[in-house]
């Protein structure tokens, strides 16, 4: 398989974990790391059902990959992930030395991969990673955008809802 073809194929695993996130009522980023053609950790957002706010889809994914293969060091991974890292998820992948990360959708407000900074590839830090984005990008971004469209919608019924109640007393 191509490289091309291979990160697509990988996006597809971590965009059904962003499924499961949704499904969760979490904003819906799913992520997988591969090591030799095989998922070593899975992961997508549980910040909100765990009430960690390190419960990101990478941070989830990483901590499995060490788990699975008895190391902090994931030398040689790639982590696919459908929204670009945050500057918490990048500096873990530094850390890690996760050889290569490949995302979906840049994020405009906290992408550390490239967006409001690039701290993936900071010459100043001791371990730099291979960067691939906008793999499936409109895919991880529709899916994201739809999912604050819908909780903007049911926000907006809630208050609605609650207006409504307050006028009856």
């Amino acid at each position: 398989m191509s490289r091309e073809v291979d990160d697509e194929y990988w996006m597809e695993q971590a965009l059904q974990y962003a499924d499961k996130a949704e499904l969760q009522n979490e904003i819906p980023v799913g992520a997988v790391v591969v090591k030799d053609q095989q998922i070593v950790g899975i992961g997508w957002n549980r910040s909100i059902s765990e009430h960690d706010p390190s419960a990101h889809a990478e941070m989830v994914a990483i901590r499995e990959a060490g788990k699975t293969l008895n190391n902090y060091r994931l030398v040689d991974c790639t982590l696919y992930v459908t929204l670009e890292p945050c500057p918490m998820c990048a500096g873990l992948l530094v850390h890690s030395r996760v050889k290569r990360v490949v995302f979906g959708a840049s994020d405009e407000k906290t992408g550390a991969a490239g967006s409001i900074m690039n701290l993936l590839q900071d010459p100043k830090l001791n371990h730099q990673v291979e960067v691939t984005s906008g793999v499936l990008a409109e895919r991880c971004g529709n899916k994201l955008s739809a999912f604050f469209k819908r909780r903007r919608k049911e926000i907006k019924a809630l208050k609605k809802q609650a207006q409504a109640g307050s006028t009856k007393h």
